[in-house]
């Protein structure tokens, strides 16, 4: 009996065929072989025990199905290859059934979606942040520099919210003294929240040689002991007041490369706007992206769904097992109710595969290629991150090395989407997000 290929769903075949009674016979013998090498049986060396009772132990079942998994790959891969199918994920096996000349198996094929068209893109208008930077951002900036240049200057006037103020702390628990929460000359900044909760209430107004009493938890600082409720006693010492430097011509020449404010702020300006640029640039390639993907009408097979589920899943596993936590440890210290996260993943995966289904579409529509020259152009720059030689890093892609040219193609497609998009502020005023023109003389 010849395979035959049927539709299956939206994106899916199933592919029947038989394997034949010699071939399953002799891949029986195989896999009934491997198994008495795995598996312990008394009165036998490793490999040497007969098929018949090799099935007493495992079950004719399992014999069966060890054969039936060695030449299944061969047999569908040979179908695939003739018929150009290309599979997303792995197939898998939808049903057996013993007939006539052997065992028929249905199997089921999940290919890419694809998109019919690819998207109309050009004078698609996008809303995102105007990159024009105003006098409050600008001095803002101006004074945060200002700040790591202020000086503290000891002032005879009660402690209001950004002074600092020296304290002495004790702490007492039912009349017995808590050595570690004792301190001298200890530094606090009214206002931050630190260090002791409900500490700044009580420091606000207050003025130096004033004495502090008042009840709250220890400190996270403490270990076991942290929320103990304690009796604080606070010594206000003294009260400084922060003072920034005056913005002045002098002051820039001595601490910038700068001689004058005028020339300080063209730069800050300059640079400001420029990451506003990159900040709007992101957004528009977001909004585009979404607004693209919100408009797509496909059903994506589930077994595509599920494969990245497993893949985010597994890279989020990893990135938790480097800082030595593991997924019940990222459960327990979150709160996070798994439900939630598992729809959290089933929804981010959706989202990933119609992104690359929409890009996948733009590059077609698009006659995007992937050059020779990027793709060594890549080699070359993971090369130089690992310490390793170029063609070494490209034998140690091997088959991978077709996900990295999809990778690079699908940011090609990003590139065209983001350059055919129109940005618009929220009044509908076109926005320019290319770096300005250098003037020349």
């Amino acid at each position: 009996m010849e395979p035959t290929i049927t539709d299956a769903g939206p994106f899916e075949k199933l592919v029947t065929l038989v394997v034949p009674d010699g071939d399953l016979r002799a891949a029986e013998d195989r896999a009934a072989r491997k198994i008495s090498r795995e598996v312990k049986i008394k009165g036998f060396r490793p490999g040497h025990a007969p098929r018949k009772i090799v099935e007493s132990v495992v079950g004719t079942k399992r014999v069966r199905d060890d054969a039936i998994d060695e030449l299944l790959p061969g047999l569908v891969g040979r179908v695939l290859t003739s018929s150009e199918l290309f599979p997303a994920v792995n197939p898998s096996v939808d049903s057996m059934e013993d007939v006539e000349d052997g065992v028929e198996v249905k199997v089921r094929i999940t290919l890419w979606p694809e998109l019919d068209e690819a998207p109309s893109l050009d004078g698609r208008e996008v809303i995102v942040a105007a990159p024009d930077v105003d006098d409050d951002e600008l001095q803002s900036q101006i004074d945060r520099m200002r700040e790591q240049f202020a000086e503290l200057e000891t002032v005879e006037r009660p402690a209001a919210e950004g002074d600092y103020v020296a304290v002495n702390v004790s702490a007492m628990n039912n009349g017995e003294l808590v050595d570690d929460a004792s301190a001298e000359d200890l530094l606090v900044e009214v206002g931050s929240d630190s260090f002791i909760q409900g500490l700044d209430e009580y420091l606000t107004g207050a003025k130096a040689g004033d004495i502090l009493s008042f009840d709250g938890p220890l400190p996270r600082g403490f270990g076991d002991r942290a929320g103990e409720l304690v009796t604080f006693k606070v010594l206000v010492k003294e009260v400084r007041e922060k003072r920034l430097p005056d913005f002045t011509d002098e002051w820039v020449s001595d601490v910038t490369e700068f001689e004058t404010t005028d020339e300080m702020r063209d730069d800050l300006r300059g640079r400001l706007a420029a990451v506003k640029r990159e900040g709007a640039r992101a957004q528009l390639r977001t909004e585009m992206l979404e607004a693209l993907v919100g408009e797509m009408d496909l059903e994506v097979p589930e077994r595509i769904v599920n494969a990245e589920m497993d893949a985010i899943l597994h890279r989020f596993a990893h990135d938790l097992d480097r800082q030595g936590i593991s997924l019940d440890d990222y459960f327990r210290v979150t709160g996070q109710d798994q439900n939630a996260f598992v729809d959290d993943l089933r929804s981010q995966a959706e989202h990933n595969v119609k992104v690359d289904i929409l890009l996948n579409a733009v590059a077609k529509g698009n006659d995007l290629e992937v050059t020779d020259d990027e793709m060594t152009e890549v080699m070359e720059a993971y090369a130089e991150q690992t310490g390793q030689g170029t063609e070494e890093v490209r034998l140690s892609l091997g088959e991978r090395e077709n996900a990295v040219r999809g990778d690079i193609l699908r940011r090609k497609a990003l590139e065209t989407l983001t350059a055919a998009a129109v940005p618009v502020d929220e009044n509908g005023s076109r926005i320019e997000l290319n770096e300005p023109a250098e003037e020349t003389e």
